[in-house]
C-alpha cells in the first residue's frame, strides 16, 4: 500500500501526461516556455484571481509574495505554529520576524480571534496557512488586517481546489485574499513531477512586480530595477499541472468521498472537522489520538504507511529558538495538536480494500 499512489494517477492519465511532455521536448523551450503562459491562464480561470504567476517551488512563491510587498528585515509577519517550515521560512529569508498566532483546535488553522493581539506597528503582512486542505476563515481574518491595513497571504499549499462560501458568493482558495501563494509538489492535490508553485492577485502591479522578482529583478533584458530570484518554473512541469488540472475537481471529489468513509468508520480518535461554509481538498487525512505511539507501531505491524503533519510546532523548531524567545506553553493548542496528529494513506486512487485494512488497522 502507498501511502499516496502517484503511479496509479499516472497510469491514469498516462497518454495526456506523456503527450503533453513529449510536446515539450519537440519545442526545446525548457525554460518560460509557451506552456508556462498557457498554465498561468488557466489556474487564473480556475481560482477566479486576475493573475496567476508560476513559479518554481510553494516556498519560493511565498518568498515572492513577501518580497512584491517588500517585507524586510525589522517588520514582523503573522502566522500560524502549525504548519510546515516553509512558512517561516520565508520570513526569516528576508530578516522579518515570525509572529504566531495559535490555532483553532478543531480545524487547526490559525484562529481569527487569536489574531488582532499579535497585530503590531511593525506587522508588515499575515500568512493564513489552510493547513491540510481546509481555508482559514479568510472574511474575518481579511477584516482584521483591512482594520489595520495589513496585507494578506494565503498560504494555499495545501488547499487549491478548496472553496468556502462568504455571504452570498463561493470563493474558492488562491482568490480569498491580496496575495495568495500554492505548492505543486507532487503530493498536492494538485501535482507536478518535481517542484513547482504559483502566485496569485488581482492587482495588477503586483503581478508585474511578481514577474520581474522571479526572474531576478529583470524588467527589460539584462535590465534590472529589483533584487530577484530564479525562481522560474520549467516547462515540463508546467506541461504535466495542464495534464493534470482538467481531473482536479473529480479527484477532489474522490478525496471527499474516502475521508466520509474514513469518517464513518474510524472509532475512538479524533477524525478532521470540516466547517460547515468550508469544502476541503484533504491534501492530508489527519487524525487526533492521545495514544499515537501506540497507534503507530500497529500500522508499522500492519505493514500500513502513515506521517506525522507536523510533529514540532514552528515555533519550538531550533532555527526560530536560535533568534527569538518562544518556548513550550506559549501556543498551547499548536503543541498538544503536534503531540496528537498522525495522517493516514490517503489518494484519490486507495482502493476500498486498502481503506478497510487502514479502518481496521485503527479500530482494532
Amino acid at each position: 500500500m502507498e501511502f499516496i499512489n502517484l503511479k496509479a494517477q499516472y497510469q491514469a492519465y498516462k497518454s495526456s501526461i506523456d503527450k503533453a511532455l513529449q510536446d515539450v521536448l519537440d519545442s526545446s523551450q525548457f525554460i518560460m516556455g509557451s506552456v508556462v503562459g498557457e498554465l498561468e491562464s488557466a489556474l487564473a480561470k480556475y481560482s477566479g484571481a486576475k493573475h496567476s504567476i508560476a513559479c518554481s517551488s510553494g516556498t519560493d512563491a511565498l518568498i515572492l509574495a513577501l518580497m512584491a510587498l517588500d517585507v524586510k528585515s525589522g517588520d514582523e509577519v503573522i502566522t500560524s505554529p502549525f504548519s510546515f517550515i516553509a512558512s517561516v521560512e520565508a520570513i526569516m529569508l528576508l530578516g522579518a520576524k515570525p509572529v504566531f498566532a495559535d490555532i483553532d483546535e478543531k480545524t487547526y488553522n490559525l484562529d481569527s480571534q487569536k489574531l488582532e493581539s499579535s497585530i503590531t506597528p511593525k506587522t508588515k503582512a499575515i500568512i493564513p496557512v489552510a493547513i491540510f486542505g481546509q481555508m482559514a476563515d479568510m472574511q474575518k481574518i481579511n477584516a482584521i488586517a483591512s482594520k489595520h491595513k495589513v496585507p494578506v497571504i494565503e498560504d494555499a499549499a495545501q488547499s487549491f481546489g478548496a472553496a468556502q462560501i462568504q455571504g452570498e458568493n463561493q470563493v474558492k482558495s488562491c482568490n480569498a485574499s491580496l496575495l495568495a501563494t500554492t505548492s505543486f509538489f507532487p503530493s498536492k492535490p494538485l501535482g507536478c513531477y518535481g517542484d513547482g508553485g504559483a502566485v496569485f492577485t488581482s492587482d495588477d502591479a503586483l503581478a508585474e512586480k511578481l514577474r520581474y522578482l522571479l526572474n531576478h529583478g529583470q524588467t527589460r533584458r539584462y535590465e534590472h530595477s529589483f533584487i530577484g530570484l530564479n525562481a522560474r518554473l520549467d516547462s515540463i512541469q508546467a506541461a504535466v499541472l495542464l495534464a493534470k488540472l482538467p481531473h482536479l475537481d473529480a479527484e477532489i471529489a474522490k478525496r471527499q468521498e474516502i475521508a466520509k468513509i474514513y469518517d464513518e468508520n474510524l472509532k475512538s480518535v479524533i477524525t478532521p472537522f470540516v466547517e460547515s461554509h468550508n469544502t476541503s481538498a484533504y491534501a492530508q487525512y489527519s487524525i487526533r489520538t492521545q495514544a499515537r505511539k501506540a497507534l503507530m507501531q500497529k500500522l508499522e505491524s500492519a505493514h500500513i504507511p502513515y506521517a506525522v503533519h507536523y510533529p514540532i510546532p514552528l515555533h519550538l523548531q531550533e532555527v526560530v529558538t536560535k533568534l527569538y524567545p518562544y518556548k513550550k506553553g506559549d501556543f498551547a493548542i499548536s503543541e498538544m495538536v503536534s503531540e496528537e496528529i498522525l495522517s493516514l494513506p490517503f489518494s484519490p486512487f486507495l482502493t476500498q480494500e486498502e481503506q478497510m485494512s487502514v479502518i481496521k488497522a485503527v479500530n482494532g
